[in-house]
């Protein structure tokens, strides 16, 4: 383990895992459970995201009053966010707090009621969050975008269900999800801040002490291995009508997964090719001929598979020039690479942001947990940094050959008929 990092592993399989961070005065704290929604059978479609709702509406010991205010009282803040492949339930309060947030937390996630009319009432609100989600355009268009890649495999379909499967489902579908997977082998519970580990997990394992998750003896989970046989679907175009202002765009098609090699040679390839101000798509399109306000590309990893994308949105009479330009790009990376300059810009701003990115407890905590819970390490800054330094032209110039020259899916939301693209 690096300098301040330290882990207990519970006679459970409950992990904990800490950073000491001496010099300042907050903590943050995270239970992260390796279930999301690939692990859900279409009748339970949403059902992650359901439960993520309903840990925090009340436990044998305390109402969802009481989870909010005795952390909102000191100060601190509780929140959750479900993913494809897990789920985090989180605080982040003073130090001296942190013995109240693990109370409070371990409480939710382990002892949750699951009262019926709390999911009566959060069906309601999920229905509503569902259908915001598709006042959003920008945002939609990912969710087309990934059903284009993997049709009905798990990882296509969204997070947050569908009316169709959200309005059926019973109180007894989602408490049987909760108790079987939601298990003491799936959690790790993470914290960074001002904190000393022995009394951390001194304070976890007193909050388990009588609750489903104390459990007898088991080995911890393994990281995500995935499945093998996940197929994506054939190249294919899908248009989705909404009466925007804009086209939302979004071309691409199948990635790497989060194991694989070649990732890292992707983080440079994506932060040339459209990741930020300087990138060859930014500049290109926006600062060159003023098209769009917002592009760019990005990638997105799982155990077993991944994608790249490049999102524009554009006025929809300009959707057919951007989606050239954008293909145009794509074809020069992938037949020629990119310059010695490109290989170094790309490289500073993959170590740049990753190191900037853990100024704060609250990433220094995610990072802890997703290291062990999807790669069962600790990579050090250093060896991440260093890892990135080696990246060479070769490696890039093959990454994008493999992922750029691939017939590509396109998604568009905006003011077009199903079966038309943009013009």
């Amino acid at each position: 383990m690096q300098d301040g990092v330290k882990k207990t592993l519970l006679p459970s399989g409950l992990r904990v895992i800490t950073e000491a961070i001496p010099t300042t005065r907050s903590a943050a704290l995270g239970i992260w459970v390796g279930i999301g929604s690939r692990d859900e059978t279409p009748a339970l479609h949403g059902a992650s995201h359901f439960l993520e709702h309903l840990l925090f509406k009340g436990t044998h010991k305390r109402t969802a009053l009481d989870i909010s205010s005795q952390i909102e009282a000191v100060g601190g803040e509780t929140n959750a966010f479900t993913t494809k492949e897990y789920t985090c339930y989180y605080a982040r309060v003073l130090d001296a707090d942190l013995p109240l947030a693990v109370d409070v937390l371990v409480d939710a996630v382990a002892d949750s009621i699951l009262d019926p009319a709390d999911v009566e009432t959060e069906r309601g609100v999920i229905l509503e969050e569902i259908a915001m989600h598709e006042d959003e355009p920008g945002d939609e268009v990912h969710d087309v975008f990934a059903e284009a890649i993997y049709g009905d495999h798990p990882l296509g379909r969204l997070i947050s269900g569908t009316p169709d499967s959200i309005s059926p489902m019973t109180r007894d579908q989602i408490n049987r999800f909760y108790r079987r997977r939601y298990t003491a082998p799936e959690i790790v519970v993470a914290a960074a801040g001002n904190l000393d580990h022995a009394t951390l997990v001194r304070l976890v394992r007193k909050a388990l002490a009588g609750t489903p998750l104390d459990t007898g003896p088991a080995a911890p989970a393994q990281p995500r291995v995935g499945d093998k046989r996940v197929r994506v679907r054939a190249a294919r175009n899908v248009v989705l009508h909404r009466d925007t202002e804009q086209a939302h765009i979004v071309l691409g098609g199948p990635g790497v997964g989060r194991h694989d090699e070649r990732r890292f040679a992707l983080g440079v390839l994506n932060n040339v090719l459209g990741g930020g101000m300087s990138s060859r798509l930014f500049q290109e399109i926006r600062e060159k001929r003023g098209l769009a306000y917002s592009v760019y590309s990005y990638s997105g990893q799982y155990a077993d598979s991944g994608l790249i994308g490049v999102y524009a949105g554009c006025a929809p009479a300009k959707s057919r020039e951007v989606l050239d330009l954008i293909r145009a790009e794509l074809d020069r990376v992938a037949a020629d690479g990119i310059t010695p300059e490109e290989l170094i810009r790309g490289k500073g701003m993959a170590k740049g942001s990753y190191v900037l990115g853990l100024e704060d407890t609250g990433s220094r905590m995610s990072r802890l947990a997703k290291s062990e819970l999807l790669h069962g390490d600790l990579m050090g800054v250093d060896e991440l940094l260093t890892r990135v330094d080696a990246v060479t032209l070769d490696e890039v110039g093959a990454v994008a050959t493999d992922l750029l020259a691939q017939p590509m899916s396109l998604a568009v939301v905006g003011p077009f008929d199903e079966d038309e693209l943009p013009a």
